[in-house]
């Protein structure tokens, strides 16, 4: 038996292709952006959502959420009526941009490899514009069930945030 050892550059490019092959094959990732201007600054918004679990706080679908203190936390959520747990680790963390990116360890969407982002940014003067990103892969046949699912988590928690800063004066009520 003959053994051919290849050069190390050759094992990479080799390595680099199958994975490229590998990730072809599992098909397109999908992508799903929803945003909404509110009338407070970015540090003022981020006080209320910055907080990796500050989500049992304002996400109204969400009645618990508890961190597991590790440098890169994870955090279990469990909705208001205790039909769902989702496992998340927050995988990067930028507060003096406004932003922290997470993914699922698990879920009961059908996803796979879900990376979401949420962010901050000033809107003129005294506003602010909240983004939340998710990319994602659907399982197969399923693609119009996890959009729809992570659409409604992302537009309510993002108006459940709206209505927190965007209400009239006392005097308007």
């Amino acid at each position: 038996m003959h053994f051919a050892f290849k050069s190390p550059v050759a094992v990479a490019s080799g390595l680099a292709v199958c994975l490229l092959s590998a990730s072809a094959m599992a098909g397109p990732k999908d992508s799903l952006t929803r945003t909404m201007i509110v009338q407070a600054s970015p540090d003022t918004v981020w006080r209320l959502i910055g907080p990796f679990c500050a989500i049992g706080d304002w996400h109204p679908a969400i009645g618990s959420c508890a961190l597991d203190g590790a440098d890169h936390p994870t955090r279990t959520l469990v909705t208001r009526d205790g039909q769902a747990v989702f496992v998340e680790l927050e995988v990067a963390r930028n507060d003096s941009a406004h932003r922290y990116s997470y993914s699922f360890t698990s879920s009961p969407l059908p996803v796979s490899n879900y990376v979401a982002t949420i962010s901050v940014r000033a809107n003129g003067r005294y506003g602010s514009v909240i983004t939340w990103r998710g990319d994602y892969l659907p399982n197969p046949g399923q693609e119009g069930i996890a959009a729809q699912a992570l659409a409604g988590i992302y537009e309510t928690g993002l108006a459940a945030i709206r209505d927190r800063f965007n209400h009239p004066p006392e005097a308007e009520r």
